[in-house]
């Protein structure tokens, strides 16, 4: 499918921002506009600029924090509290800081999962959720509000599925504790064969997997496992399933709208079936790579790299005309793509 953008022919949008979260990062930059991030000498978290992990085009540009006020944005993208609250007072000038602005929330509320207030109270920017779960937990406060989710390139290396152990990328698992699973995650293990990679787990872990070594790594792994009690939808997950790989979860979050239990996955919130489940997809390799072939037709359906960039573009577009009441969207959930785009009001939940 096609996703035409409102930025055709139209020059292309200078978009400034953080280096927050290095996989979505790369991702965003598959779009078409330019993105600017800080750098300083110190390399501190949001400023080591481009790094090396990520093969980043020639649309991502590294900008000395001190030059940052010299430059002509177009559009300012929060990704943290500290950004929006400290960072952004310090390296942007008055003018700046008046353009268009959005602040895209990664996250769920990481307390009260109901009555926590979002720290953006302000009609002037667009909140940018990337799970209607996320959305729907949040206060948002009187800020307009919408949902873009996620979106994956297609990995250069196919599912195998040989080898019978499941796997889990979570970087500093043990520090992160239950929200993250980390009690499920040792209890399962004890159980069956399932290995942990990302950074900070020491002992526990087989190490970091840099993002462009993950899908030949994770490709020989019967299935993946999602040991999260309560978190946005992990991009491990979507890129796992872009892969072609089935993924057992706990069935909560935004996770119980993209996995169809028996289908392209296993879902539920009694650890003990799915650990079942674990044991039916070591024992049968065929199911699991039937269920994997499941799972990569719901991802290239929901979270294909051309909608979500086009749903950006159009986002950009539309706060920088600044009608902040009305957005071009394509209709994602369950799958299901919209054949014509359609208008839909960004709400203000209050």
């Amino acid at each position: 499918m096609t996703y035409m953008t409102t930025t055709q022919q139209k020059p292309r949008l200078k978009i400034f921002t953080w280096h927050i979260h290095g996989s979505y990062l790369y991702y965003l930059s598959q779009g078409n506009y330019d993105i600017y991030i800080p750098v300083n000498e110190q390399r501190t978290p949001g400023y080591y600029g481009r790094g090396k992990t990520f093969p980043f085009g020639d649309n991502v540009h590294e900008v000395p924090v001190r030059m940052v006020k010299d430059l002509d944005f177009d559009v300012i993208l929060y990704q943290s509290t500290k950004d929006y609250l400290v960072d952004q007072y310090d390296i942007l000038s008055p003018a700046q800081r008046r353009l268009p602005r959005v602040y895209l929330e990664h996250n769920t509320p990481a307390k009260n999962p109901v009555t926590t207030r979002h720290v953006v109270n302000d009609r002037r920017i667009c909140l940018v959720h990337v799970t209607h779960y996320n959305r729907l937990m949040w206060d948002n406060n009187r800020t307009p509000a919408t949902v873009i989710e996620h979106g994956v390139t297609m990995p250069d290396v196919s599912y195998t599925g040989e080898l019978a152990k499941g796997l889990v990328t979570i970087n500093h698992l043990p520090q992160r504790g239950r929200g993250l699973g980390w009690d499920i995650f040792q209890h399962v293990r004890n159980i069956l064969p399932v290995d942990l990679v990302g950074m900070g787990n020491g002992q526990d872990g087989l190490g970091e997997v840099l993002h462009p070594q993950l899908p030949s790594f994770r490709s020989r792994y019967r299935f993946y496992f999602h040991p999260v009690r309560h978190t946005s939808l992990a991009l491990a997950v979507c890129e796992a399933m872009m892969q072609g790989m089935p993924v057992v979860g706990l069935a909560t979050t935004e996770l119980v709208t993209v996995i169809e239990n028996g289908k392209n996955g296993f879902i539920h919130t009694d650890i003990n079936y799915l650990i079942r489940k674990m044991k039916l997809l070591l024992n049968e390799p065929e199911l699991a790579a039937q269920m994997g072939e499941a799972a990569k037709t719901t991802a290239m359906k929901r979270f294909n790299i051309d909608r979500f960039t086009a749903d950006w573009e159009r986002l950009f577009e539309t706060v920088c005309s600044g009608n902040m009441n009305e957005i071009i969207y394509t209709d994602q959930l369950f799958g299901k793509q919209a054949i014509e785009s359609d208008h839909s009001t960004i709400t203000s939940d209050n």
